[in-house]
């Protein structure tokens, strides 16, 4: 008795198998086949493996891709702002009054940047629900922390102060949340909104001026406006409390028409 085998493989939509096939003669003539069906485990593997890594390299940069004009404007009002912060930390490093400056221009940018791409955006009537969170996102950069750490730097140093300007970011932060979340009711079907409730967290860029100003006269650090006042051995910077008054008109209900 003598026989023979061999390996075929054979794939399917599903699955890679393999087939042993094995030919036994008989000495009286005859001829007996045996074949064997085994799928292989690991071949399926590595074909789901490379699949799922063809698939990855069709996907690669497609966010960015994806990207419209005015989302790369969104993008470079959060880069202005993150220039912000850092020329307010060099100030604080180097003492230049040039950094602060150079700051309140990177802020000034991130509004004209941030004006832009909504016109833009309505013009080419290219927008969607990411860039719309990319524009949150980058407000809150621009004119919720980078005033924040401007006004820092300046010299609201105090505990008070300090408590006051994260209670500034803390409404900007919501004031932006709940714009997001109630845009669709407030336009009432017509895709448009009419009208902001609470002061939009751009308006910032008031604050800025007032310390772009403060900046120029050498009104800053111990010279700031007003001085400053010891209650119960902290220290509170009269100025600050208009940062109080931004962050509360932010998350007020007063309405504010929209331009």
């Amino acid at each position: 008795m003598c026989g023979s085998a061999c390996w075929r493989f054979t794939t399917s939509a599903t699955r890679l198998c393999a087939v042993r096939t094995t030919i036994i003669d008989d000495p009286d003539g005859s001829r007996i086949v045996f074949a064997e069906v085994r799928s292989d485990q690991l071949a399926s593997e590595q074909r789901r493996y490379h699949w799922r890594m063809t698939a990855t390299a069709r996907k690669r940069f497609s966010m960015i891709r994806e990207f419209h004009f005015a989302d790369w404007l969104t993008l470079g009002n959060a880069v202005c702002g993150t220039g912000a912060l850092f020329s307010s930390m060099t100030y604080l490093q180097s003492g230049y009054v040039e950094r602060i400056y150079v700051a309140c221009s990177l802020i000034l940018a991130g509004l004209i940047f941030d004006i832009f791409d909504g016109r833009i955006a309505r013009w080419r009537q290219k927008s969607s629900a990411m860039g719309r969170e990319l524009d949150s996102l980058a407000d809150v950069i621009s004119f919720g922390v980078a005033p924040a750490l401007l006004a820092y730097a300046c010299g609201m140093q105090g505990l008070y102060d300090r408590l006051i300007l994260v209670f500034f970011v803390a409404c900007g932060v919501s004031r932006l949340a709940r714009y997001n979340v109630t845009t669709e009711a407030l336009s009432e079907g017509t895709g448009k909104v009419k009208y902001f409730e609470g002061t939009p967290i751009p308006t910032s860029i008031v604050l800025v001026g007032l310390l772009t100003l403060a900046a120029s006269e050498d009104a800053i650090g111990s010279n700031l406006w007003f001085g400053a006042v010891s209650i119960m051995g902290y220290t509170l910077h009269p100025l600050a409390l208009l940062f109080l008054l931004s962050g509360t008109l932010m998350i007020s209900r007063i309405r504010i028409p929209k331009l």
